[in-house]
């Protein structure tokens, strides 16, 4: 029996007025079951409540109504079983990449009861693990984009958190780099288990082929409020490398999910 993982019970997210105006209703009540393991990416058109959703996931903000439940407790708030990772990076310019990746293991909870050689071993471990072997004493302005992303994605992964939180992580990388970390971001999740053991991920992207790609499952989300409007299910084969891109089934799957959110991109736009 699947066990689920993360519980998102008729969620909504109003926002006060300001200013005079009207509340803004950000999220429409939402409700979303993922499974342990899974890895699920959620799209649609700017202005549908992606991020707004996986911020009270993260325990970063509040749900207006409902709840969200991660292995049946309620989230009231940020929590180390919760790793987060945004578009910017948001490394310490001043802290080396060991001094970067091993940050929460030496100020938060997830290191409390390690040694600090414990600490530097699951530092380099996590390093290593994401390539950057080498490049321990660098700091952040002296590596690329793509390099400081696995930075990020170093620290996220140390700390061993029970599910992987990702705001369009790759969404500021030049295209070329996009798709090499997306590669790169399978082979990383799949070595956080083994077999069909891993990490739990839920990934917010706007890039339909970068959706298709990684996810088991897409939900795909509408706006003005935001909305699901369908789950679909993935049924590529894993391991994934870019000689997927050719099946014929993920370009019918990339088609379908276009035309689920074409009028409501162009609107977002106009």
């Amino acid at each position: 029996m699947t066990r689920i993982a993360l519980s998102i019970e008729a969620v909504s997210r109003v926002f006060p007025a300001v200013r005079g105006g009207m509340p803004v209703r950000a999220l429409e009540p939402t409700t979303l079951s993922v499974a342990q393991n899974d890895f699920i990416t959620i799209l649609g058109p700017s202005g549908c409540g992606k991020s707004t959703l996986l911020r009270i996931v993260a325990g970063l903000d509040r749900p207006s109504t409902g709840r969200v439940l991660l292995d049946g407790r309620a989230i009231t708030g940020p929590g180390a079983d919760r790793g987060v990772m945004f578009q910017d990076y948001a490394l310490f310019p001043w802290q080396s990449v060991q001094e970067n990746v091993g940050f929460g293991l030496r100020h938060g909870t997830p290191g409390k009861g390690m040694s600090a050689e414990q600490q530097e071993a699951r530092v380099r471990e996590h390093v290593k693990l994401v390539g950057l072997e080498g490049s321990e004493s660098k700091y952040p302005h002296q590596l690329s984009g793509g390099m400081r992303q696995r930075v990020a994605l170093a620290r996220l992964l140390a700390n061993g958190p029970d599910i992987l939180l990702m705001d369009e992580p790759l969404g500021a990388l030049d295209a070329q780099t996009r798709l090499i970390l997306q590669v790169e971001l399978l082979r990383i999740w799949s070595s956080t288990g083994t077999g069909s053991q891993h990490k739990t991920a839920v990934f917010i992207t706007h890039d339909i082929e970068e959706a298709v790609f990684l996810a088991d499952r897409v939900v795909v989300m509408s706006r003005h409020p935001g909305r699901i409007r369908a789950v679909l299910t993935i049924g590529l084969p894993r391991p994934r490398d870019d000689a997927i891109r050719a099946d014929p089934r993920f370009g019918h799957l990339a088609e379908e999910i276009w035309s689920l959110i074409r009028d409501e991109a162009y609107q977002a736009i106009a």
